[in-house]
């Protein structure tokens, strides 16, 4: 399984640091790439290192994605979620102290994969943060942890949001009703994409999770 590329900040410790200090993940969404959401870092709590990997799957012309989208409706296949899943972690073994909470920000496709480290070791997710994004209805390896111990998890979305929208919200919906405690936030006139009040509202969320980790 190749290692993804990553950009991260200037702060961002090395993968043998005892470091025990929340961490950040921004997970780009579908056909973008790993500067995408770094250009976010100025709007996120500053002092908490980030880094931003790029997606596994190389569509060409410097697009990337996490797994492949044919049917937004339906749930998208298993085993290439799997893969992606799987890709991320071991990049995550590679990248991140090992003691480090993880704070996954995510992008409408980078948000499933948010989740998908929520619902596959909950215990080294503080929290995770879903924009425009999705998750599947497939049961995934930690999900009865997960609704046991029901993280807090930010989710915003716009009501214009043509692409995750209809079945897609319903569904995400509907786990999250299952299985977390979720703070939503829906953004008049927003389609499928990113306004400052959605920032500010991501950060105040981080940091609420950095301030719960301190007690």
């Amino acid at each position: 399984m190749p290692s993804l590329q990553s950009v991260c900040s200037s702060n961002w410790p090395s993968p043998e640091d005892s470091s025990t200090e929340p961490v950040l993940l921004l997970l780009h969404g579908y056909g973008s790439h790993e500067h995408d959401l770094a250009g976010l870092a100025p709007m996120l709590p500053p002092g908490i290192p980030w880094a931003s990997p790029r997606a596994p799957i190389d569509m060409g012309y410097g697009a990337a994605a996490w797994f492949p989208l044919v049917d937004l409706e339906g749930d998208p296949a298993p085993e290439p979620v799997a893969d992606a899943t799987a890709a991320l972690w071991e990049w995550i073994g590679a990248t991140v102290p090992a003691g480090a909470p993880l704070i996954p920000v995510g992008f409408s496709q980078g948000g499933f994969m948010a989740l998908q480290l929520l619902r596959t070791r909950p215990m080294r997710v503080a929290g995770a943060v879903v924009l425009a994004g999705f998750t599947t209805s497939a049961v995934q390896a930690a999900d009865l942890d997960v609704a046991a111990d029901r993280p807090e998890v930010l989710w915003c979305r716009g009501d214009a949001d043509p692409v995750v929208a209809g079945a897609l919200v319903r569904r995400t919906a509907q786990w999250f009703e299952e299985h977390a405690t979720v703070h939503e936030h829906v953004y008049p006139g927003l389609t499928h994409g990113i306004n400052e009040q959605l920032m500010a509202d991501v950060r105040t969320y981080i940091d609420g999770v950095v301030e719960g980790l301190q007690h």
